[in-house]
């Protein structure tokens, strides 16, 4: 079975898992759009394809490198960040919301809201050449996705709040060291690692498997919302600091940024 949602398409095949692929080669940048598209697929492989897990992975170079704000101007990102993130946000919610397991294959680069996706999945399966990183404060912004939710209940408050101060990468080999990727692949089997996993958890008693993934993600959905909410609230303010402005444009530029605190 398969079925297109926007940039995403599912499809599901006789082992019960489902497949998610974001399709915005290379980088994979997301929006609103995309997010909904997502959670559309999670949707359609649970009710209409009968997947007991799914995997969650990205056409070309990079799992996901969160939102795009090269191409926009400052006043662009000043005026309309807020509400699309709001509508970003909301539609975040449903994959935490989603009643099926899902299993990330992660290559390249998981940055920024890219980070917050990989956050949002149960496992996370790493390439050997991907890396995660939480860059916000190299930009000038505050983390999002559900991170100050999601990160310090994978690998710990200090760890996170390490990460989340320095936006400094994290390579696959300290990934799997510090609990944010459960598995490590070869570049080449990153996909066949994520399917195996989802396949043993697929095979599983499916009664259990939700009685015991409600325990154990209890109250994450409404931990998500907090988190995001807070969040935007925070970004809103530092969307309007020249601070921002320069860290976006010294992104793109390659350098490192110049932050005068204003």
């Amino acid at each position: 079975m398969n079925k297109a949602f926007g940039d995403v398409s599912a499809s599901a095949g006789d082992d019960l898992v489902g497949v998610a692929e974001i399709r915005r080669p290379p980088d994979n940048f997301f929006d609103a759009s995309l997010i909904a598209s997502l959670a559309g697929a999670y949707d359609w492989l649970h009710r209409e394809a009968g997947a007991r897990a799914i995997v969650l992975c990205s056409e070309g170079k990079h799992f996901c490198a969160g939102a795009d704000f090269s191409g926009l101007s400052a006043h662009a990102r000043r005026i309309g960040a807020s509400d699309g993130a709001r509508a970003l946000y909301d539609e975040a919610l449903r994959l935490f919301e989603s009643a099926v397991p899902v299993v990330a294959a992660v290559q390249g680069a998981a940055v920024g809201g890219g980070l917050g996706l990989a956050c949002s999945a149960d496992f996370r399966v790493a390439a050997a050449g991907s890396r995660f990183s939480a860059n916000f404060a190299k930009i000038g912004l505050h983390q999002g996705f559900g991170l100050s939710a999601t990160l310090p209940a994978i690998i710990g408050r200090q760890r996170a709040t390490d990460l989340l101060y320095t936006g400094r990468r994290v390579g696959a080999d300290e990934a799997v060291r510090i609990g944010l990727a459960d598995r490590l692949a070869a570049d080449e089997d990153v996909r066949t690692a994520a399917q195996a996993l989802a396949a043993e958890i697929a095979v599983a008693a499916p009664l259990a498997v939700r009685s015991i993934r409600a325990t154990m993600r209890a109250g994450i959905a409404d931990q998500a919302r907090a988190a995001m909410e807070h969040e935007l609230a925070e970004q809103s303010k530092l969307w309007q600091t020249a601070d921002f402005a320069e860290g976006v444009r010294a992104s793109a530029e390659r350098r490192p940024p110049r932050f005068e605190s204003r």
